[in-house]
């Protein structure tokens, strides 16, 4: 039997997604509008809206819908916000920011990502994106500031550079700390360039290339 998408959508939103305090109708529109399984591998396609972490490849994984939807209602996103997202993965998220703001540049060290991404937000109508490769933890720099930054998997501690790229007032969705108890938190550039950090909830993510907690040796 064929699987009813948009049933499924709605499931999603209405199951996983609001129970879990994310009452934003804008949000919520936007992950209802973007086609969840567009976005994941054809082997995935049936769990495209289950309440689980989808592998990627490059141990690399696709957040839970729940998680998505947390970490786009965070960000409080506006229609003129230029946005940044580190880790571009299967591209649904960065559709979502896309459909929440004015610009998302996306950028991921995986050229096989990328493109893939690239197909699929084309393919979805999304013109507003611009996504490149590149390693972001310690070479890739931006030409510009942005509004809002989105970290899309775990570091072990937040490199101070992304914290410089973000504009007075401009804020950044990032996971952090010792996996399995990782940090979701919301760091906001104050007017007086210090910032400030909100702690949302605890999760746990794979560790962004280059973000890991250094190596332990045991004797």
């Amino acid at each position: 039997m064929a699987m009813n998408f948009e049933q499924a959508r709605l499931n999603m939103v209405e199951s996983q997604v609001r129970p879990w305090e994310v009452l934003d109708g804008r949000v919520l529109d936007v992950i209802s509008r973007v086609h969840r399984e567009d976005f994941v591998a054809p082997a995935h396609r049936q769990l495209a809206f289950a309440d689980l972490c989808l592998p990627l490849g490059h141990g690399e994984v696709m957040m839970k819908p729940v998680l998505e939807a947390r970490v786009l209602q965070a960000l409080q996103l506006q229609p003129t916000d230029r946005v940044l997202e580190i880790g571009t993965g299967s591209g649904f998220l960065t559709a979502c920011l896309a459909g929440l703001s004015a610009h998302v540049t996306s950028v991921d060290i995986h050229a096989d990502f990328t493109a893939a991404a690239t197909r699929r937000l084309q393919d979805a109508g999304f013109t507003n994106t611009n996504l490149v490769t590149g390693e972001a933890v310690n070479a890739w720099q931006p030409d510009g500031l942005f509004d809002a930054v989105v970290v899309t998997g775990a570091v072990f501690e937040v490199p101070s550079r992304w914290l410089s790229w973000l504009k007075p007032g401009g804020r950044m969705l990032v996971v952090h700390g010792l996996s399995p108890v990782q940090r979701a938190s919301l760091m906001t550039i104050e007017g007086s360039g210090q910032c400030r950090e909100e702690s949302l909830f605890e999760t746990d993510l794979p560790y962004l290339a280059h973000a890991e907690p250094p190596q332990r040796f045991v004797l």
